[in-house]
């Protein structure tokens, strides 16, 4: 038989509910062991204390009866024929008895004869030989001698016992009915983790990313919440995935097509005995090539700058945007001849990630360059805006945008009508609203004062 590990065991011996159950108990049980100890204390000192003031009451009775008998060599007042349930005795210091009569003895001690002999006026004290109450007081009536009295704790302890047994009873009741009420409250507080439990589990048994039902408004009803919420995220996410896999596999097809034709008639003319291409056709087929070749470059950088868009937010740190604009503007004009740009930037600086800016600040200048007529302006601004946000504004001269296209034009692979004779791969502007939204802002589509198009971007940070 194979050994488990240690904390396998350990984890496999007590579930949680079990846990719940035994904290319930044992606390109830703690409190319960408390309460039943102070109350034994309080009322086996209260009984004790009893004893003592009816010994003391009947001490105080006898040695204040001025009724006497004449008994041997002392005087005996009558009460102490009436002491049927105590046991008496007159004894000097010595610890001899100062009654003739026949009496049953209370045990006498060295405490007895001090308060006999004058050096104490009276003393109690637990017989444990006899499993009596001793008190033992200075006798008026003849000098250097002591009453003592004795009493049984027989139905003392009798009591005693009894009380000890009911609150035995009691706490036993109390630590089963509190071991009851933490089974039915774990079952209770934890129905909604064992269905977070089995949702986890559908899900990864199916992939079904269904949500939980939310009852109540407690914090296992928020984990409940939270739960849905990052299932919603899962989601949307697999969503986005599917949506950029289908839309990647349609633009893709395109150019690898039209690669495919092309290379099939090269290599056609190329068979024994089959018609060979002139000169010019060959040349427009290769050009034709490299076109499709860049144009299926960029759309796989394209797809590989979204997907790591996608991933987990990388490392932030300082950024000064105006840098970030400035070498995208260096990068941009080595690729831009035939336009000018107008360049009008204010500090401004935020946390993020200066690539990922760069790379969105530069498919807004590409854009506007791709649109600009020969000779034409692109102006870039930066801005504050005063509400703890600046603009990024870039615009151009070119045909502007349509009404119905300006709602879609930061979409994935959405290319207007116009677009479609340029090259692209329609992910350019989807890349810039995703680096907006992943540092906190947000991204804008008009048209410019010179009739082009406008885009911005809404970025949060300071001036100073």
């Amino acid at each position: 038989m194979t050994d488990l590990p240690t904390g396998t065991r350990s984890t496999q011996r007590v579930s949680l509910r079990s846990r719940i159950t035994l904290l319930a108990a044992f606390c109830v049980g703690g409190a319960v062991a408390l309460v039943s100890l102070g109350a034994y204390i309080t009322v086996s000192r209260g009984l004790y204390e009893q004893v003592d003031e009816n010994l003391r009451e009947r001490a105080t009775a006898l040695v204040s009866n001025t009724q006497v008998v004449a008994e041997g060599r002392t005087q005996i007042p009558r009460i102490f024929l009436d002491l049927s349930d105590i046991k008496f005795d007159v004894v000097d210091d010595s610890g001899l008895s100062a009654i003739n009569s026949l009496v049953i003895r209370p045990p006498i001690g060295p405490e007895e004869l001090k308060v006999a002999a004058g050096l104490k006026q009276d003393y109690f004290r637990t017989d444990q030989g006899t499993d009596t109450r001793v008190y033992a007081v200075q006798y008026p009536f003849l000098e250097g001698t002591a009453l003592v009295l004795a009493q049984p704790l027989d139905s003392t302890k009798s009591s005693l016992g009894k009380l000890a047994v009911v609150l035995i009873v009691i706490g036993g009741s109390g630590i089963i009915v509190a071991a009851l009420a933490g089974t039915a409250v774990a079952r209770g507080s934890l129905r909604p983790v064992q269905r977070l439990t089995a949702a986890a589990e559908r899900v990864t048994r199916t992939g079904e990313l269904r949500p939980i039902p939310v009852a109540g408004d407690d914090e296992l009803s928020r984990l409940t919440s939270s739960f849905n919420t990052m299932l919603g995220a899962v989601a949307e996410a697999q969503e986005r995935q599917r949506r950029l896999v289908a839309d990647a596999g349609h633009e893709l097809r395109t150019p690898l097509t039209s690669l495919r034709t092309n290379l099939e008639l090269m290599l056609a003319s190329e068979a024994p005995g089959a018609p060979t291409l002139s000169a010019q056709d060959r040349s427009e087929i290769q050009d034709d090539l490299r076109a499709q070749l860049d144009e299926l470059t960029q759309l796989i950088g394209d797809l590989v700058e979204l997907a790591r868009e996608d991933a987990a937010p990388a490392v932030q740190e300082y950024v000064e945007l105006v840098e970030v604009v400035e070498q995208a503007l260096d990068r941009a004009r080595r690729r831009a001849a035939h336009v000018r740009f107008d360049v009008r930037l204010q500090p401004w600086h935020l946390i993020g990630h200066a690539a990922s800016l760069e790379r969105a600040v530069l498919n807004l200048l590409d854009n506007a360059v791709k649109f600009s007529p020969p000779g034409g302006v692109v102006r870039v601004e930066l801005s504050a805006a005063g509400d703890g946000y600046a603009f990024l504004q870039v615009a151009d001269a070119g045909p502007g945008i349509s009404d119905e296209d300006l709602p879609h034009v930061f979409d994935r692979f959405y290319r207007s009508q116009e677009a479609r004779t340029l090259p692209g791969s329609g992910l350019g502007l989807a890349i810039v609203k995703q680096a907006a939204e992943r540092h906190g802002g947000s991204v804008f589509a008009s048209r410019s004062a010179d009739g082009g198009a406008l885009m911005a971007m809404r970025l949060p940070g300071r001036a100073d």
